[in-house]
């Protein structure tokens, strides 16, 4: 949705004032309630603990059970990026409140800057990441695009997959990334993946290869941690080419 969209201002008022509280609350008391057991530590550790920034890569639809987990992780600080919608805006408040420090932006014509925004932050920013969805704003769902690639190459990070799965949860099934929500007391699982390293200089053919090996390391790990779980949803975690084009 651009930026320009307007919108009244009782929607307005909800979304920027109420929403962003609701949230926040919800967010920080399901995680209280949360068995949080963690897969692959150690990738995490070492990620952290390199003189190169880490890329976090994770699926949008995880985003609300990554979110508070990520600003409690020791000795890592992330900016991450929001749409620049009134969602996304509402958003942005949310994870700003949390700790994150937060570039406005999408996949959409706003997506080449923000992408760059968030470069020169974690160059600038001793120990900072970069945390992006890599099939956010608007999907395909589970399709990895080439922001984090770019982001990666630019700032000389290691890509970094986190993904998340419980049980019992809820799914949203009217959004396009079936977003994941924890039901309170669920066993929650954090898993991830090797890092992935991204030379400078690339070829075309280079880049996509890279970022076909982010999207199946990914889908892998996603489906791993299902199965640990014992999580299963209707739908599978990447959309098929029939709900691409419908979307």
């Amino acid at each position: 949705m651009p930026s320009t969209t307007k919108s009244g201002p009782i929607k307005r008022f909800f979304k920027l004032k109420v929403y962003p509280s609701i949230a926040l609350g919800l967010i920080r008391l399901l995680n209280r309630t949360w068995r949080i057991q963690e897969s692959g530590r150690e990738y995490l550790d070492a990620a952290v603990a390199a003189p190169e920034p880490a890329i976090a890569a994770f699926l949008h639809g995880r985003t609300f059970v990554l979110i508070r987990h990520m600003t409690k992780m020791s000795g890592a600080k992330w900016v991450s990026m929001c749409s620049k919608s009134l969602d996304g805006e509402a958003m942005a408040q949310v994870e700003e409140r949390l700790g994150l420090e937060v570039v406005r932006g999408s996949s959409g014509r706003d997506g080449l800057e923000a992408i760059q925004e968030m470069i020169q932050l974690v160059r600038s920013k001793p120990g900072y990441g970069a945390a992006l969805a890599i099939d956010g704003s608007r999907g395909p769902r589970g399709h990895v695009q080439g922001g984090i690639v770019r982001m990666a190459r630019w700032t000389g990070g290691r890509i970094l997959p986190i993904t998340a799965s419980a049980n019992p949860a809820w799914i949203f099934r009217s959004a396009w990334d079936r977003t994941m929500l924890p039901l309170p007391f669920a066993k929650v699982v954090i898993a991830y993946g090797e890092p992935i390293d991204v030379p400078s200089k690339l070829k075309p053919t280079q880049i996509e290869a890279i970022r076909v090996q982010v999207e199946q390391s990914l889908l892998k790990l996603q489906e791993t941690a299902n199965e640990h779980i014992g999580f299963t949803d209707t739908e599978p975690i990447q959309a098929v080419s029939s709900e691409i084009g419908e979307a």
